[in-house]
């Protein structure tokens, strides 16, 4: 029966023989051997790469791609410790060990265990904050007085010559109290802050509030001067010393707003780029703020739109010298500290940043104050 079955010839089988052949054989002639596609690819790949790299080279913009690619992990020739400041004034620091001042001259000095810290006005002293206490010091360690309140954060010392206040949170909310340590209340219960002295007027605080509104509070009469419209929550407050402007710095934009907290516009980027921080040149409006966007982040600066540093990884802190000469960049990536300076002819670095301050983490800048 099979082999009557295998003899019976079905009808156009031998046409569709045919064609299936025809198919296979056009494709085999087509096909090209797996060995000599991989010898192909391999050459035009690095074709293309020469290429790209000679144009690169040849290029203004190639050559300062090359520039960064050669700062990928740092400065060249920074200096292995830091020798002196760049210009006249003292910084304050904080660390894993705590908070340190730093002089003209390079000289460190440690204040003590402290977690976060801020200068008095004129830079006489310094109001510094531990898990559960505020102390004012002077700049040599020495302590003036000290208030034990619990999660003491963000300590702001405001006020003249000779008469001055410190705003602080606690867990209860946004408290004050006089630069001698006397008079400690609360003023708003439940606040967290930012919050940032008016500069040149008395005591005027600005704080932000849970909807993110920017309130103006004479800490005096504990009278609201001011409020601005909702918004997303700031987490950083700055103040031109002028007092005539202030950045509400949050994580994706920054409003700018006056002193009667009217809105003056929004200048952050729009594209979804991270804003670090932002800092007002001293005796200017020229506003420098980090961005920072994929593997790099750019100090860039609002007025023309031009970038003063670029650097790869993050880019954490901006502090200017008090005579506006010089911007310090923290660079938490290559643990290293850049001045530039505000012409941007000159960059000076200094590495070993952490291990200078006995951190395991990068070390914060809280401040450049006073000659």
């Amino acid at each position: 029966m099979r082999n009557e079955l295998e003899r019976i010839e079905v009808p156009g089988e031998h046409e569709a023989r045919e064609r299936t052949w025809g198919v296979l054989e056009a494709a085999f002639r087509e096909r090209r051997p797996v060995e000599r596609r991989r010898a192909m690819w391999r050459p035009a790949v690095a074709i293309a790469l020469v290429v790209t790299a000679g144009a690169a080279v040849l290029s203004s913009p190639g050559r300062a791609v090359l520039d960064e690619l050669r700062e990928v992990v740092g400065v060249e020739r920074a200096q292995p410790a830091l020798f002196s400041l760049p210009s006249e004034g003292r910084l304050l620091v904080a660390s894993d060990a705590g908070v340190w001042v730093v002089q003209r001259d390079g000289s460190k000095r440690l204040l003590g265990p402290y977690r976060e810290a801020s200068w008095s006005p004129f830079g006489r002293f310094v109001v510094a904050a531990s898990a559960n206490e505020l102390a004012a010091l002077e700049p040599d360690g020495a302590v003036r007085w000290t208030l034990e309140r619990p999660n003491v954060r963000s300590p702001r010392w405001g006020g003249t010559e000779t008469n001055t206040r410190i705003a602080y949170v606690d867990r209860t909310g946004l408290r004050v109290v006089a630069g001698d340590g006397t008079g400690d209340r609360l003023l708003v219960r439940g606040a967290s802050g930012p919050i940032a002295w008016l500069p040149r007027a008395g005591f005027v605080l600005a704080y932000a509030d849970r909807r993110g509104r920017i309130v103006m509070l004479d800490t005096e009469s504990n009278r609201v001067l001011a409020r601005s419209r909702a918004g997303a929550r700031p987490k950083e407050l700055v103040w031109s010393d002028d007092g005539r402007r202030l950045l509400a710095i949050g994580p994706f934009s920054v409003r700018s707003l006056d002193a009667r907290g009217r809105f003056h516009g929004d200048e952050g980027p729009s594209d979804g780029t991270v804003v670090v921080t932002d800092a007002i040149r001293p005796k200017t409006r020229q506003v420098f703020e980090i961005r920072r966007a994929g593997a790099g982040s750019n100090v860039f600066r609002w007025s023309g739109g031009r970038s003063v540093f670029r650097g790869a990884g993050e880019l954490r802190d901006l502090a200017w010298s008090p005579d506006g000469r010089w911007l310090l960049i923290t660079w938490p990536t290559a643990d290293q500290w850049v001045f530039v300076r505000a012409d941007g002819e000159r960059i000076r670095a200094v590495s070993n940043v952490s291990e200078q301050f006995r951190s395991r983490t990068f070390p914060r800048v809280e401040g450049w104050c006073c000659p």
